[in-house]
């Protein structure tokens, strides 16, 4: 349990701080060309159906504050038998508020009745922004005055100068933007910060002696068990991570050392870096020796009497010559498995038969995971470890933030693909890719990788994200013409159906990744 709070609370750290710093990129362009900002919000105070209430958990304005804030709207029905007429409804206020501090003094449990819901400033260019967070924490949202997502309801009305759109489409592409630059700035400042405080640790791959185990695919590729990657193209690797199979998978050629001598491969055009990935075993991952380091409590290995040094050598009758093997015998396993088996099938599968030490043949049962309860012994690599002072960090900061961008817009491909929709994830997945213990290292790294996925995925030219208003703008330079309000208006519904529709998509893949399905 202790975990998943840990987890979360990165997570709600992470993004909170992400919201904040890209709405407020939002809110600096818009202030800029004095733009009206009527709300800044940290999470929705959204209602959930129409004519709900508004609810905030604070808010903030003209030095008034106000505490788990209630706001309802009661239209006001009109008496008039003027049918030739159409007006726009009118509505009053009712808002409470548990806490509310204003003109200096402290009031609880405050009911305030019929108030009127026209702005004594709506008519003024100096505006009073509303600072606050919402309930619910999916987002956040600036409210810009005139922007057809945000504030259809006044659309009917003459434009102000202070609205967004009255502004040229230069400076509305620029507000739009705004975000998405910071972003980007936000991912690069970490980087830099993270090498300037922590410098960055890391494997060579010539310091990896016992070099990497290949899958059937990759052995066919050319490349043999114990081979070190050195280099792709022109590209040397600088150390072992899943970038390197995104390298390999753009390559045309692989520079390895074999038996200490360097040898280029030839490789076969259109690799998917996503089969290289999630192939089992993976295409390629440091090969791991076997030998046994510990052993857990009451575990399968301790009832059979394993202990530290031990070596397996085969189970039921297929040798494993290393710990990576070892692990892919005990994955496959339990594939025969399905919905309809029993627990007399899963026992069946999970008896076994073990060579240790090629000497004693052992049949044990595995755990319902399929797991025998040891920790292997990693091999101890030299660690490189690089320091970088204010000035250095900063190029290369700027180099690594340049990279991982690269890398996240290479994978976008893969996106539409049958494989790399199934890896899309929401809420519980990116909160699995925390790690257990808070380590502020890994913490702003997951941050900064965040803001670069968050600047990607809203400059996609998709209605309601920013990049579909990117596009509207860009249009409107080009040819001279500005889209209607019902196009921008239709544009905006069809964007929203798609995102919620993404969400509820990527909600269910978690759903079956944490089912197993």
């Amino acid at each position: 349990m202790e975990t998943v709070i840990i987890k979360i609370a990165q997570v709600v750290v992470a993004f909170a701080l992400l919201i904040v710093l890209h709405e407020g990129g939002h809110f600096v362009c818009a202030k800029l060309f004095k733009i009206r900002v009527e709300k800044f919000y940290l999470f929705f105070d959204f209602p959930i159906v129409s004519n709900s209430p508004l609810f905030s958990l604070f808010a903030y304005r003209n030095k008034k504050f106000a505490f788990i804030r209630y706001i309802k709207f009661i239209k006001i029905e009109d008496e008039s038998n003027d049918d030739d007429k159409k007006k726009d409804p009118e509505y009053t206020m009712d808002v409470f508020s548990l806490a509310k501090f204003e003109n200096g003094k402290w009031s609880f449990c405050n009911w305030e009745r019929g108030l009127s819901t026209k702005d004594p400033e709506a008519d003024c260019e100096t505006y009073h922004t509303e600072y606050g967070a919402g309930w619910l924490p999916l987002g956040g949202y600036v409210n810009i005055t005139g922007m057809i997502d945000e504030s259809t309801q006044e659309l009917s009305s003459e434009p102000k100068p202070w609205e967004f759109r009255t502004k040229p489409a230069w400076q509305r592409l620029i507000v739009m933007l705004g975000g998405i630059i910071v972003n980007f700035i936000t991912a690069f400042v970490i980087y830099i910060a993270v090498l300037f405080t922590w410098g960055e640790s890391y494997i060579k791959p010539t310091d990896m002696t016992h070099g990497l185990k290949f899958s059937e695919a990759a052995i066919a590729d050319g490349f043999r068990d114990g081979d070190i990657i050195v280099k792709t193209d022109d590209k040397e690797i600088k150390a072992w991570n899943v970038n390197v199979l995104r390298d390999i998978s753009n390559a045309d050629e692989v520079t390895i050392l074999r038996d200490g001598q360097e040898e280029v491969l030839k490789m076969p055009a259109k690799m998917n870096m996503l089969d290289m990935i999630q192939s089992n075993p993976p295409y390629a991952e440091p090969l791991l020796p076997f030998c046994i380091d510990s052993i857990m409590p009451n575990s399968p290995a301790e009832q059979i009497g394993l202990k530290k040094g031990d070596v397996i050598n085969a189970i039921n009758g297929i040798e494993v010559d290393n710990f990576n093997e070892f692990a892919h015998q005990l994955s496959v396993l339990g594939e025969p498995l399905t919905e309809n088996s029993t627990a007399a099938d899963s026992l069946r599968l999970r008896t076994i038969t073990l060579l240790v030490n090629n000497t004693d043949s052992l049949e044990v049962v595995l755990t319902p995971e399929f797991t025998l309860g040891f920790q292997n012994k990693a091999p101890e690599y030299k660690i490189t470890n690089e320091e970088f002072s204010l000035l250095q960090s900063i190029p290369a900061g700027c180099s690594y933030g340049w990279e991982k961008l690269g890398s996240y817009v290479n994978d976008l491909k893969y996106l539409f693909t049958a494989q790399g929709a199934k890896s899309v994830s929401g809420v519980v997945g990116i909160t699995n890719i925390f790690p257990d213990v808070w380590d502020w290292q890994k913490f702003w790294l997951l941050t900064a990788l965040l803001s670069i996925a968050l600047g990607v995925m809203n400059v996609l030219p998709i209605p309601a994200l920013d990049g579909g208003h990117a596009v509207f703008a860009i249009y409107e330079i080009i040819t001279r013409r500005k889209p209607s309000d019902k196009v921008l208006a239709t544009a905006q519904y069809i964007g929203v159906f798609l995102l919620i529709a993404l969400m509820i998509f990527a909600t269910w893949n978690d759903i079956t990744r944490l089912l197993g399905m």
